[in-house]
């Protein structure tokens, strides 16, 4: 029996559903979010550059030209273009549904009965019947179920929701893109900067030793310091295959990215000729908005909340209108006369009566999932915050350190050419000749990790920041793909 609450629902739904059907489930509401009132560190606003090609800034033919490249050939970019077009066709599925579903029959049967049903027909109505039995017939019918409680427009709901989250989706991966390529471009200009120090001091060094060797050979300095000098010019070439092996690992990566083989990479300029973008700016909230994979993780929620509806619609009957209209006919010169006209219509209802906790169970099911979205969603924007604030202050900070180094650089080198000539006029031994050499190229080594840290921090800003860039990025990847997304 249906329980009197059960009823009382029904009674209360029924005004609703006689006037335009009713959806039952919540409705979407954005969730109520907890944003910092500012970044720290938040520096100058930048929010034009932020709607642009901000890669552009950094002045590097090479870096434009491998970023469209990406944006053209790279694999995941298109995997997720392919996403939308799988999401897009499940919505077309899914919508259709909702309107009247309509088909065509054309049929022709002949076939012969045995000869003892013959006989048996003929004692039964008093007349031998034809041996050979033909039927031609040419229906059209109809089926359409009324969305009565909103289970089909729900569904459609949440698949339009899958569409723009897929497409949001790609957008992420256009982000992801770009900052990658940047970031492993300028990294490849950091080893590269790298390798050219650890060349021209092992170039520096290689004289010295041979200059050593021609003392040693006349007598003016010792074997000690020939060995020092020595084990300093072996040290530096042992940086130099490192380094080499690190910068062909780095551009198999980057090649990678490119959607192309592992090879190498042209070069352009070096490091410390690229240019500096500004920094972008903007309010912490504006990031609902900036960034595709918050927009993708609210439309997961958004599809996950409408689910409920439908798992909940399943309590209410189904209701369906069906007919069909043709002709039916032993000849098939008299199918379409007016005696061999057929017709047919009807309205059907099936409601669940006893399911043993079937769609209370999927009621649940659909209840966990938009919670576990909901959840994903708050994560997602905390962790972008993060990811702004973090690469704000590493920004800030690796700008104040660069000056330092700047400064510390520049000491050393005049440290070294003071330890020179007071070696050369005896007042010292070489050994602080060397160890000056030695904190020269630790020095220019960290100068050029942290100014490659100040890049790499910038384009990770602009990745954290989201912004208009991420729209011009995937046009000059598929034009036109905007439109396809939008159901």
């Amino acid at each position: 029996m249906i329980s009197l609450r059960r009823t009382r629902r029904l009674h209360r739904l029924l005004p609703c559903l006689l006037l335009a059907g009713c959806a039952v489930g919540p409705d979407y509401k954005r969730p109520v979010v907890d944003a910092p009132p500012a970044f720290r560190f938040q520096g100058d606003e930048a929010r034009a550059i932020a709607d642009t090609a901000w890669w552009e800034q950094f002045r590097d033919p090479v870096l434009n030209e491998l970023i469209a490249v990406a944006l053209r050939e790279n694999r995941d970019v298109k995997i997720a273009a392919s996403r939308i077009e799988f999401y897009l066709g499940q919505y077309a599925t899914t919508r259709s549904l909702l309107l009247p579903q309509v088909g065509a029959n054309l049929g022709a049967t002949r076939g012969r009965l045995p000869q003892t049903s013959f006989g048996q027909a003929a004692g039964a109505f008093g007349q031998q019947p034809d041996r050979v039995l033909e039927q031609y017939e040419a229906t059209l019918s109809t089926s359409w179920e009324l969305d009565l409680f909103g289970r089909r427009r729900r569904e459609t709901e949440a698949a339009r929701a899958l569409v723009l989250a897929s497409a949001e989706g790609r957008r992420a991966t256009v982000l992801v893109l770009v900052a990658s390529v940047a970031s492993s471009y300028i990294t490849l200009r950091e080893l590269e900067r790298q390798l050219q120090i650890a060349r021209d001091t092992a170039t520096s060094r290689e004289k010295s030793f041979r200059l050593f060797s021609d003392k040693f050979q006349g007598g003016t300095v010792s074997e000690l310091e020939l060995a020092q000098t020595q084990s300093e010019y072996e040290a530096s070439l042992v940086e130099i295959p490192r380094l080499e092996a690190l910068i062909g690992q780095q551009e198999n990566a980057l090649s990678v990215l490119l959607g192309h083989n592992p090879g190498p990479i042209r070069a352009s300029q070096p490091l410390e000729a690229l240019a500096l973008p500004p920094v972008p700016a903007g309010l912490p909230s504006e990031l609902l908005e900036r960034r595709p994979d918050l927009r993708q993780a609210e439309q997961q929620l958004i599809a996950a909340n409408a689910l409920i509806g439908a798992a909940r619609a399943q309590y209410f009957p189904t209701i369906s209108l069906t007919g069909v209209f043709g002709y039916i006919s032993k000849e098939f010169g008299d199918l379409f006369t007016g005696a061999t006209k057929a017709w047919s219509y009807g309205l059907s209802a099936a409601a669940p009566i006893f399911t043993a906790g079937g769609i209370a169970g999927q009621v649940h099911q659909a209840e966990a999932q938009q919670q576990e979205a909901l959840l994903g969603y708050q994560k997602a924007i905390q962790g972008a915050f993060q990811e702004v604030s973090d690469a704000l202050v590493t920004h800030a900070k690796a700008r104040d350190q660069l000056a330092f180094q700047d400064r510390q650089v520049r000491t050393l080198r005049n440290y070294v050419e003071l330890a020179r000539l007071r070696y050369d006029e005896g007042y010292t031994s070489y050994i602080e000749v060397l160890d000056a050499e030695r904190n020269l190229f630790s020095a220019e080594v960290a100068h050029t990790q942290t100014q490659s840290q100040v890049y790499v921090s910038l384009v990770n800003l602009y990745k954290a920041m989201g912004g208009g860039w991420v729209l011009h990025a995937e046009q000059m990847s598929t034009p036109g793909i905007a439109g396809r997304a939008s159901p």
